[in-house]
């Protein structure tokens, strides 16, 4: 596939509207995927396949999420722009996704952002990421700091662990009524709560995951009911993603997870990765994100969940044992 032909399939993937459309460019994905990516093809060689027979999105391989941890993974030839890495303890081996084109992913975030908030425009835009702060490389940092730059408000902006501070600007701002969207990471969040901060109807509230040893590890839902005990706030959203994606789902009530039309959520069977279940069943979470049009689209991670009829999702946890099986076909390549 020549640049130009990439460029085409980059705007395909952003005007995806329908499941006919969606499977489509998935396809044609995975054949650039497939003939451009070393990583992925050697691995799709490795299950004994045959590209030509691969005719449906569900016949589809999903790759490993660990081989971003120990492979370069990138499709065709482009140079590399930014590198964005996964956050670990002390010792552990973390993933790497190389950028080839960070206007992929800010049309990634953007675009997905509109869907769920409307215009970035409309809201002051507050980061609270101490953790992801004090680090270089994360990509939730770098999509924040692009939706503070296109909220343009002089409001907007991070904060570390001036707590007290963003305390008082949030009270100002419900004094005004203005709409507030505030990302944070849950150690910081319930930081945040226990201050007992302002809260009004135009205040979003996404928490971002990860306690980062600064706080006993909770279930989504215990989190977020220790959050609104203090905290008088109606929903409290939430985002999934990760380092080696370039598209986000965001939850706004009732625990589900909404994809943006160009990233699409498959569950596994917990012991076969090739075993694909139907809705309604927990089971391996496994993400077509075709954002990563440059890495690659077809991940299977380490995560539980259920998906629904509608297409939205549960995230449940994780697997005990994170080593995919068929991880192994790659080693010492």
């Amino acid at each position: 596939m020549f640049p130009q032909e990439r460029n085409t399939l980059i705007d395909r993937i952003f005007s995806i509207k329908t499941k006919a459309e969606f499977d489509l460019v998935c396809l044609d994905v995975f054949h650039y995927q497939v003939a451009n990516n070393p990583v992925y093809s050697k691995w799709f060689n490795a299950l004994s396949l045959d590209v030509n027979v691969i005719r449906h999105v569900e016949e589809i391989p999903f790759m490993p999420i660990e081989f971003f941890k120990s492979q370069r993974v990138i499709s065709g030839n482009e140079d590399v722009q930014m590198t964005f890495t996964s956050s670990g303890t002390t010792g552990s081996v973390t993933s790497s996704h190389y950028i080839c084109d960070t206007d992929i992913y800010k049309q990634s975030y953007l675009e997905g952002f509109k869907l769920e908030y409307g215009n970035p425009s409309e809201w002051v835009i507050i980061g609270l990421l101490p953790a992801y702060l004090e680090r270089p490389g994360s990509s939730l940092v770098y999509m924040t700091q692009g939706l503070i730059e296109a909220s343009g408000k002089p409001e907007s902006g991070f904060f570390l662990n001036n707590l007290e501070e963003l305390k008082e600007k949030l009270a100002q701002l419900a004094i005004r009524k203005q709409k507030v969207w505030l990302m944070g990471v849950s150690f910081a969040l319930l930081d945040l709560a226990e201050m007992s901060p302002s809260a009004w109807s135009e205040l979003v509230i996404v928490e971002t995951g990860g306690m980062k040893g600064r706080r006993k590890e909770l279930i989504r839902s215990e989190l977020h009911q220790q959050i609104k005990q203090s905290w008088p706030i109606e929903h409290l959203h939430s985002e999934y993603g990760m380092t080696e994606l370039l598209s986000q789902a965001w939850m706004k009530k009732d625990e589900r997870f909404v994809c943006p039309p160009w990233m699409k959520i498959v569950i596994r069977d917990a012991s076969d990765p090739f075993q694909l279940l139907p809705e309604n069943k927990n089971g391996g979470i496994q993400i077509i994100d075709l954002a990563n049009i440059d890495s690659c689209s077809f991940i299977s991670t380490s995560d539980l969940g259920k998906k629904f009829e509608d297409g939205s999702f549960e995230v449940l946890g994780r697997f005990d044992n994170s080593d995919i099986r068929g991880c192994n076909l790659l080693v010492d390549s």
